[in-house]
């Protein structure tokens, strides 16, 4: 957009701005529009920047809090676009100082509230498994018609598209999840970890969806930030081994945003603007179908010998080592009391109605998503 090179510094008094005052020449007419263009490109350059560095911190937030969308949190911002624009030109080799500004700072301001917040975040779902839980259900209820107003009016290829995705998640819900059992197979190998990573990043910036939401389908979640916390225990306490010991599951979770970031999330944008509506048909699927996953009343408990944790079975030898660490123990659902059920109905309606005012702010914010442009 070109720039008003007198508008911004017009003064009050009948004096002659800067530019009327110029030689008619070209050289002082161009002069002082070029000098009006870099101090307003200058001036949004530092508006940018102060915007993606704030939409990183709540970026951040959002990816530890299952149901709130971290994309959401950019278009709060106004620079949601430009978060996507930004992604677009580095991976394709085109760096500009706004996408190196934006990418540079939303990244530094979501990176560092989610090491310092993951042990909180972590605690919170270990200790509180069933009112967190309640809550999300409430966030994802809300989430259904935010991404159905980008999807409607309602084609065959929309249902369609909603079934695919219900099977497939309800699918993956279950044999991740394996609620009939009481016990979930929590594996963190680093095939897993690479998954939850690709899968995870590519679905916080989509819209109505979040990283953490898919990470808690796939059980990796409480893994995770269990591992980012002693991370960030190792970096403070200044002890490095202890640090570089989570490499094991940072590292692959790590490749797997990266990937998912750069390449999943362009394929799927894609998909969004040439074929919105069984892609969006998916989106609600995944919504629908993850409930399954999201059964609230169970609670972490202590692991017994012959129980089998990450694939070792209990024994006396090793159960101490187990024990210390709670994000490990096995989920087991019980039978809630008629108190405890009402209490879960407040949180999903606590949780609907804050997903809601969220929605509110995503639907007024200037600048969409592309893909809601596309009209079908």
């Amino acid at each position: 957009m070109a720039a008003d090179p007198s508008a911004g510094d017009r003064p009050a008094s009948p004096a002659p701005s800067p530019s009327a005052a110029a030689p008619t020449g070209s050289g002082g007419s161009s002069g002082a529009v070029a000098a009006g263009t870099d101090a307003s490109d200058r001036h949004g350059l530092v508006g940018l920047a102060a915007r993606s560095g704030i939409g990183g911190l709540m970026m951040g937030v959002a990816n530890l809090v299952p149901g709130i969308s971290g994309g959401a949190m950019l278009l709060l911002l106004g620079v949601y676009t430009k978060f996507l624009s930004a992604i677009a030109e580095v991976v394709t080799f085109k760096f500009r100082l706004r996408s190196i500004i934006v990418l540079g700072l939303v990244g530094t301001g979501a990176a560092t509230t989610i090491l310092v917040l993951a042990g909180l975040v972590k605690d919170l779902i270990v200790t509180h498994r069933w009112q967190t839980y309640s809550v999300v259900i409430g966030m994802r209820l809300a989430a259904i018609p935010v991404v159905w107003r980008l999807a409607r009016p309602a084609t065959p290829s929309l249902w369609m598209g909603m079934a695919a995705g219900i099977v497939l998640t309800g699918i993956a819900a279950v044999f991740v999840y394996m609620p009939s059992t009481g016990v979930g197979p929590g594996s963190s190998s680093p095939g897993m970890l690479f998954l939850g990573g690709l899968l995870g990043s590519s679905a916080t910036i989509l819209p109505g969806l979040d990283g953490s939401y898919i990470l808690m389908l796939l059980d990796q979640y409480v893994p995770i930030l269990a591992s980012i916390d002693r991370f960030g225990d190792g970096l403070r306490a200044g002890n490095i081994s202890a640090a570089t010991a989570e490499f094991g599951t940072l590292v692959p979770v790590g490749l797997g945003v990266l990937l998912g970031i750069g390449g999943v999330s362009l394929v799927v944008r894609k998909l969004l603007m040439v074929a919105p509506k069984p892609t969006y048909g998916v989106l609600i699927g995944i919504l629908v179908g993850a409930f399954i996953g999201l059964y609230p009343f169970g609670a972490f408990v202590p692991p017994q010998v012959g129980d089998v944790i990450k694939g070792t079975v209990m024994t006396e030898a090793n159960l101490a080592q187990f024990v210390a660490k709670p994000e490990d123990w096995p989920v087991k659902f019980f039978a809630p009391t008629g108190g405890q059920v009402m209490a879960a109905i407040g949180l999903i309606v606590a949780g609907a109605v804050a997903a809601w005012g969220l929605s509110k702010f995503d639907r007024d914010t200037p600048e969409p998503s592309p893909s809601t442009q596309v009209k079908t």
